[in-house]
């Protein structure tokens, strides 16, 4: 998730506690992609609806992620 930020990401979990409810969602993020992937490759079955939910969570959990980035980007002059 936002590869071309990696950076700032790495910055963040290294500062640890402040960035708390951004690590929630990029870990949320990615348990929701492995989930996604296995459903598509048929690992996991999963009805149409439920796997479009999780797609919608996603990329809701990508955008609040994205905000964050952005706003932390900003303050620490990155």
């Amino acid at each position: 998730m936002l590869h071309e930020y990696r950076d700032i990401i790495t910055h963040m979990k290294e500062t640890g506690s402040e960035n708390a409810h951004f690590l929630r969602i990029f870990n949320k993020h990615n348990e929701l992609d492995d989930k996604i992937l296995k459903a598509e490759k048929s690992e996991i079955i999963l009805t149409d609806m439920e796997l479009e939910t999780l797609k919608k969570e996603k990329l809701l959990l990508k955008d609040e992620a994205y905000s964050i980035l952005m706003t932390y980007k900003k303050e620490h002059s990155l």
